[in-house]
């Protein structure tokens, strides 16, 4: 698991995004396309950033949820706080490491 979230923080646009999730959370794709867009300067495309979004989900660092019509994303903590108690608090280690 800790290999799926390096991977997916080794990007600067994925990075962005979580920025954007922090500041604001639960935002549809349409949202952190247009924030992207308008804070940062990229033009990507919905479906690139719906591609980023799906290695942030696999990694763990989003969650979404659908109402209706609409999926909005929500930043996860939980697998950067395993990361930290690894180092930071060893003897806090999950079983199996």
């Amino acid at each position: 698991m800790p290999d799926d979230v390096f991977k997916a923080l080794a990007d600067p646009t994925r990075r962005k995004i979580l920025d954007e999730l922090t500041e604001r959370n639960g935002q549809s794709l349409f949202e952190i396309c247009a924030r992207l867009a308008t804070r940062h300067g990229l033009g990507s495309s919905r479906q690139a950033i719906s591609q980023h979004l799906a290695v942030l989900e696999s990694a763990g660092l989003i969650r979404t949820r659908r109402e209706g019509r609409c999926k909005f994303h929500d930043l996860t903590t939980e697998p950067l706080e395993r990361i930290v108690t690894r180092w930071l608090n060893p003897d806090v280690r999950e079983p199996g490491e």
